[in-house]
């Protein structure tokens, strides 16, 4: 399994944030169900590590990630829970190590040429653009595509259903991460069935 195989299950990530353990299974479920095959938990909250194994003994067949993964505590923290893939907001020299010996496909960020070239130089061919939308956006993106077409993105942080599509359009991008599927309102409500239509809204966007 690579990040290329898990990147181009669908053309969307969910970036999601667990709050209460027992939404972890329902909110996997219709998100699968949704056809989004690759599943973001962020780190953020305490109970995160706890949801990523109750979302992969839920929905085997999907990709259960990390995200937020940002220094050795999360690195080691997301190996334990069995993550799938992790993603970083950005990289240093401890996770780039990490990263090395590990099996587990990793996604770092970038924001800039440099940090593009910077992780192209380690190996990476597959890079998270964050923040997508405060650093530039479309035209940004398509700016890096020019001189530096090895690198492939997954851009995160601010895209909405309106503005993957652009993205997606680009040579240089092969999904986009995005949290607005994951309507706060409905998850307190527990209507799995409308997280479940905007997923696969989600899954249906090009």
């Amino acid at each position: 399994m690579s990040i290329e195989q898990i990147l181009s299950s669908a053309p969307v990530v969910p970036v999601v944030v667990i709050d209460n353990l027992e939404d972890a299974a329902p909110l996997a479920q219709a998100l699968y169900n949704g056809g989004l095959k690759a599943l973001e938990v962020t780190l953020r909250t305490p109970v995160a590590a706890q949801a990523v194994k109750i979302m992969k003994e839920t929905v085997p067949e999907a990709y259960v990630g990390t995200g937020t993964v940002v220094d050795k505590a999360s690195f080691e923290a997301s190996v334990a829970a069995g993550a799938d893939f992790m993603v970083s907001p950005g990289v240093n020299d401890e996770l780039l190590a990490l990263a090395k010996v590990s099996d587990i496909p990793f996604l770092p960020g970038a924001a800039t040429p440099s940090e593009v070239m910077q992780l192209a130089s380690h190996g990476f061919k597959f890079l998270k653009f964050f923040p997508a939308e405060a650093a530039g956006g479309v035209p940004m993106l398509k700016s890096i595509g020019g001189p530096l077409p090895q690198v492939t993105f997954c851009p995160t942080g601010g895209v909405s259903l309106d503005s993957a599509p652009k993205y997606l359009a680009l040579k240089n991008v092969i999904c986009v991460g995005g949290t607005w599927m994951l309507d706060k309102q409905l998850i307190a409500n527990k209507d799995w069935q409308a997280i479940e239509a905007l997923a696969k809204q989600a899954s249906e966007v090009k």
